[in-house]
């Protein structure tokens, strides 16, 4: 699994370099989390300004996308000359949004009418975007994920692994981050979001 992660200028830290630490706890078997941009370098939303490991382009040919937050999404989902660079495809991608990346997915027309989740202060714009936001950290509707609130990334992480591997794989990387003490019941919290949409996507299959 070579997986993107969206990072845009004016990026939410916790967003794409949570998701993308989980992720990589899957380099053994193979797998790469990059972080992905369209300039050579970005800078997050609070001043920390990092080098692309990959072109936007990357994500085209990846096999998981996430699109992670931050505070210039509503100019990106603007740029259609942008958006049209990232021809994803959910029949051969596992695509994931975080907070206002969300907003990202609807413009492209991932979400249609389907329920998602994103965080409270860019519900008013998905909703305008024409999409129903849920009350919940997380949601799936077959390749497509949505979560809301920058902890939730590794929900999305979990997912990506669940779906690319297997529940046990997720349930290690997850056990790996999760505080000392609070293993056992992290472990527990995640995969009770996650794991009814992969058993229900394996049911689908």
């Amino acid at each position: 699994m070579q997986i993107a992660v969206l990072t845009f200028d004016g990026f939410n830290e916790l967003d794409s370099f949570i998701a993308a630490g989980i992720l990589n706890r899957m380099r053994p078997q193979g797998w790469n989390a990059y972080i992905t941009s369209p300039t050579e370098e970005v800078t997050s939303m609070n001043g920390v300004t990092i080098r692309r490991q990959r072109p936007l382009a990357f994500a085209r040919d990846a096999d998981g996308v996430l699109i992670g937050s931050g505070i210039r999404t509503r100019e990106i989902a603007a740029d259609t000359e942008l958006l049209a660079q990232l021809a994803l495809d959910p029949a051969r991608q596992l695509i994931g949004a975080q907070c206002s990346g969300t907003l990202l997915l609807a413009k492209l027309g991932l979400i249609g009418d389907l329920p998602a989740c994103t965080d409270l202060t860019t519900k008013p714009w998905v909703v305008e975007a024409g999409v129903e936001v849920i009350d919940a950290p997380f949601v799936a509707h077959g390749n497509v994920a949505t979560a809301g609130g920058c902890m939730a990334s590794q929900y999305l992480a979990a997912w990506i692994i669940a779906r690319g591997g297997s529940l046990a794989d997720a349930e290690a990387a997850i056990h790996y981050v999760a505080p000392v003490g609070e293993k056992a019941a992290s472990v527990d919290r995640a995969l009770g979001v996650i794991a009814p949409f992969v058993a229900e996507q394996a049911a689908a299959a």
